[in-house]
Formats: C-alpha cells, structure tokens, sequence
C-alpha cells in the first residue's frame, strides 16, 4: 500500500508526500531519504504512518521522516512533529512511545586502543558482570516509594545527588537531565513498582554498553572541544526508562482515546490517539510522561557511573587520569516545549520526537558554554559490526526539522526475520573473529541485533549530513558490546 503514495522528489535527500494524498492531512509529510535507500523506506508501512500523523490538530509545518524510520507504534519510529498548543495542538503517546527517554549518552576516555585492545575480553566480562542486563534484570540500587518518588521529580541531579557520577554531567545532558513539570502523583502504582528495582540497568534489546574506538576524525575543531581523538577510546551508553516508561504508555494510552471523542478529534490510526495539550488529559500524560524521562535521564546517570567504576578498578587509574567525562546525552523518545521561528513568528510548541534526536545549532543558549561554537554533540549510533557516528547540530536543522535529526541506523529486518537470517551462524563468534566482543544473557539476543538487522549507518549519516540536519565530526568502531 506504500507504494501508491505519490512521492515527490524534491532533491537529493527529501520526498515529500503531499497534502493532497489523504483527505485530513493537515500539512504535507517531508522525508529525508537518498534515492538508494528509498526501497527499503517502501519496504513496509511506515510512510503511511508519516501521512497519518499530519492529521493531528495544531500540526506545523510538516509531518517529518528520518532516514532510519521504520514502522512503528502510532508514529513511525524516526518521526518528528511539532504541534501548537495555541492552535489546538495535541499530544500524542504514540508520538513518544512506550520505552520514554530511551537515549544515548557517550564518554570519552584517556585511553587508546593500545591500552585496551590486549584484556579487552577481561574488560568487557568486568562490565557484564558490574551491569545488570537483560528482560527482567534486577539492579543493587534499590528505591522505597519516597524515594522513588523524589527520583523522577529530580531525574539525573537526583543520581548525582546519591554520589552517582559528577556535577559537570549534569550541564552535559539534554535538558540537564530534567524535564520540569513531572508529578509524581499522575503515575500508577504498577508503574512505582516495575521501576523499583531497575534504575542502573541496561535491558535488552536494541540497549546496550559499548567500548568504541575513534577512528576517524572530520572535523578537527569539534571533535577537539568535544574531547575525543583519533585511536581514543570512548563508551556509549543506550538505555531508557525501562518497565516504568513502559507502563506510563499503557496508562496513557486508555485516557487518550477516550479523549478523541471527547473533545471530537478524528484520526486515521487509533494509535495515534492524542489530547489537547492544554486539556486535562494532556497535562496529566505530559506531567506523566516527564517524570518517565526523569527516570530514563537518572538510568543512564547510575549506568555511567557503574561504567566509571569498573574501568576505575580495572586499569587502576583514578577518575582524572582516565578522564572519563560525559561528551553528551541524548534523549530519542520524548515530547517537549521548545521555541522556534515559524513564519518569521516565534512559536512555542509540543515537539514530538520518536526514535529521533535533538540537532540543536550553535549558539542555542540550551548547550554547554564550551559547546555554543559547535552545535550540539549529535550522537548516533550504528550497530555492533560497523561504527557509530558523532555529529554536531546545525542551523539548517533547527530551521526545517525542529532542531531534529536521526537517533541511529534504523532496522532492516523484523527481529523474527533476522533471527532467521541467523540460523546456522553463530553471530558472536564472526563477530569476535572481527575483533568484537560481545557477552549478552544468550544467543536470540544477539541475532535479533545482528548487524544485518540494521541499515548501514554511514548511509544514513550521509543522508542527514547531505541534507544539512547535522554536520560529521566523528566515527567510532565497536570493540566490546555488552547486551541483554
């Protein structure tokens, strides 16, 4: 059915699909793609999710497309979209998702290859065995119901608070790891408990812990403020909110349906079920929704310092020595206010982002003193056979995207499918045949995550940087993965 939507090609990385294909939509959809890549964007449903989504009220300007969308939940992952809570601008669960604030966060290290390289599988063990993985794993850090409570009003200060990590993270995390507005009083009990027992845990599929190698360098002026060099050794954090992120989506979902014939909203897909901001069903999903962030920005604070310890212990080297400090920290499912210039008119609005990240250019007074010259660090990370990719923010972005970009390679192939492109092979062993070493609680894991399951990220990357949503600094290769 895809296929039948009349794509407009306007260059070399956007299609546009027009307002005129659907009855309803409301703006057109715009979607950043090269002409290579393009079958595999038509390969399923998802930009008929991207022309459903501009059907929401308030919707502005265009209804937007990654190059690593797919089809997802409501919203295609890698869909952006920006409402006006002025004009009757919606929020939408779907247009977030059910793992909330999954993000990355990426350190750098003085380290080089050379000094890792030779007890790299010790090193990789010490980190599984110090990370708590999987479906269902359990962390040592355990929360009472004050706590808790305290916790996603807080985010990461709260971890830092408790001694988990350091006060300059804090400046170099989205939203400096705290979404103002989150109560703790619209959030269920079942949430409080799934959530009781897992911050500083990874969990499992596309999450992960990765040691990486900087092996190229394109912008040597950026990737000198952003502290990493050719041959360093950085370390790339990707986890969410866990059960607790999950269960606020499941609570959200019933009130926002029964919303849409409450206040007489019509759209194509019940997934895309949706409030006005300003009603009471938004705020209370909104202020839900902030503290399932606050929570997911906390987790990956404890899973940072958890890292900081084992390679503190591992190479005997003191924090300072090893200089193991926060480039940046990115949320990829999330909903927030933020301002910008729309028909030469400064609008706040609802921006939502689904398996999409923040492309924030320089001089945006939202980035690090030391990062204002640069643009935002753009963190995206590939899969475990190939690299990942540091990025910074442009203007260009901030003027076509609502300072929005992609959040990784995207997938390829349905887990089922690549379990079965598996058989026969035992992906950990080419893997570290390659030089990687990858330790999960078991095989289905890491075949559902095989590289072959994901585009090949430097396309990708070439597509956002072609476009100008963000501009290459560097690329790093994994060299140990720890997985659920």
């Amino acid at each position: 059915m895809t296929s039948s939507i009349p794509l407009i090609k306007l260059d070399d990385f956007r299609w546009e699909i027009p307002v005129s294909w659907k009855p309803g939509m409301r703006v057109p959809g715009r979607i950043f793609c090269d002409e290579k890549n393009l079958p595999k964007v038509l390969s399923d449903r998802s930009l008929e999710q991207v022309a459903n989504v501009a059907f929401l009220p308030g919707i502005v300007r265009y209804s937007l497309a990654m190059p690593d969308i797919h089809w997802g939940y409501g919203f295609p992952i890698g869909g952006v979209a920006a409402t006006d809570p002025n004009e009757g601008g919606v929020v939408s669960p779907g247009g977030v998702g059910y793992d909330i604030n999954c993000g990355v966060r990426m350190l750098r290290t003085n380290l080089t290859e050379k000094d890792v390289r030779p007890r790299l599988k010790e090193l990789v063990g010490a980190l599984f065995s110090r990370i708590p993985c999987g479906v269902g794993e359990s962390g040592d850090i355990r929360l009472n119901a004050k706590e808790m409570r305290q916790m996603v009003c807080k985010g990461s200060a709260w971890a830092v608070g408790r001694g988990f990590g350091e006060a300059r993270d804090l400046a170099y995390t989205e939203a400096e790891g705290c979404l103002e507005g989150a109560e703790p009083g619209t959030v269920s009990e079942r949430a409080y408990e799934r959530g009781a027992d897992q911050l500083g845990t990874l969990g499992s599929g596309n999450h992960f812990l990765e040691i990486q190698v900087v092996e190229k360098i394109f912008d040597p002026a950026a990737a000198e403020r952003f502290g990493v060099a050719e041959g360093g050794v950085t370390v790339m954090i990707h986890s969410g909110s866990r059960g607790f992120g999950y269960q606020v989506c499941e609570d959200s979902l019933a009130a926002a349906r029964r919303a849409l014939s409450k206040y007489g909203i019509q759209v194509p897909d019940i997934q895309l079920a949706c409030a006005p901001v300003h009603s009471g069903e938004g705020k209370q999903y909104l202020a839900a929704m902030r503290c399932a962030a606050n929570f997911a920005w906390a987790n990956r604070q404890c899973l940072a310092h958890l890292a900081r310890q084992v390679f503190e212990r591992f190479f005997e080297r003191g924090p300072r020595d090893l200089g193991m400090d926060l480039i940046y920290d990115v949320a990829h499912n999330i909903a927030k206010f933020e301002r910008f210039t729309v028909d030469g008119k400064e609008r706040l609005l609802c921006v939502h982002r689904k398996g999409a990240t923040r492309s924030f250019a320089p001089g945006h007074d939202e980035l690090p003193e030391d990062y204002r010259d640069t643009g935002q660090p753009v963190i995206i990370p590939g899969d475990m056979g190939r690299n990942s990719c540091l990025l910074a923010g442009t203007r260009r972005a901030m003027e076509e995207t609502f300072g929005s970009c992609c959040h990784g390679a995207g997938r390829a192939l349905s887990r089922t499918a690549a379990l079965n492109a598996a058989r026969g092979h035992s992906i950990r062993r080419e893997l570290e045949e390659r030089g990687i070493i990858v330790m999960a609680r078991g095989e289905k894991g890491i075949a559902e995550e095989q590289p072959a399951a994901y585009k090949d990220v430097n396309e990708v990357v070439e597509t956002v940087s072609g476009a100008g949503l963000a501009r290459k600094v560097a690329r790093m290769r994994p060299i140990g993965v720890i997985k659920g």
